[in-house]
């Protein structure tokens, strides 16, 4: 009987996980629907970089922030939203990687809320006491950079190139993850 119940638990744990994975998967992919038609995929990095320039953002106060002015920095930004489970998750440990970078301003943090919902954003940060400040897009955001699933990172080098993509949920707080935005920062 015992058996059954821990059998009957991991197959639920299962759905649910799934359900999860597809719900945050599905309305990305609806978000990124209702967008304007792109065209096919860029076949070279020349196009890709003047994309990811021409990336920006929008803060609390409507002000404008690009990709091209933040040069010169590593860039680190989380595309997620507040109604995706494995987002809410990885949120304590992305506040943690900040915080060790606190007074270094050779890195920029942006948590980009796909759904454009900036009050909703600004009280989850607020509610649970993460240092993160929240940003929406403003435009299109590169396939090369999004892709069909959140929570999605985005690590950016110094010269304004993408130098790593990840699709769902980590744990920032790993030595490993703070060791190589380091080498970032100290790389020319």
């Amino acid at each position: 009987m015992k058996i059954q119940f821990n059998r009957k638990m991991i197959g639920m744990l299962l759905i649910a996980c799934s359900i999860t994975a597809i719900s945050c998967n599905s309305k990305t992919k609806d978000m990124q629907n209702s967008k304007s038609d792109e065209t096919a995929e860029d076949s070279t990095a020349a196009t890709t970089a003047i994309q990811a320039n021409e990336v920006s953002f929008k803060d609390e106060n409507g002000k404008d922030i690009t990709l091209s002015s933040l040069k010169g920095k590593v860039v680190f930004i989380n595309f997620w939203a507040t109604w995706c489970p494995p987002c809410i998750h990885e949120m304590p440990s992305i506040n943690t990687l900040k915080q060790s970078f606190k007074g270094n301003d050779d890195i920029v943090f942006l948590m980009v809320d796909v759904d454009g919902t900036m009050e909703k954003s600004k009280a989850f940060m607020t509610e649970n006491k993460y240092d993160l400040q929240v940003y929406i897009p403003n435009g299109d955001i590169p396939q090369d950079f999004l892709g069909n699933a959140i929570p999605t990172t985005v690590i950016i080098n110094k010269k304004g190139e993408m130098v790593d993509r990840m699709e769902g949920g980590r744990d920032y707080a790993d030595p490993e993850i703070a060791k190589s935005l380091n080498e970032l920062i100290q790389s020319n």
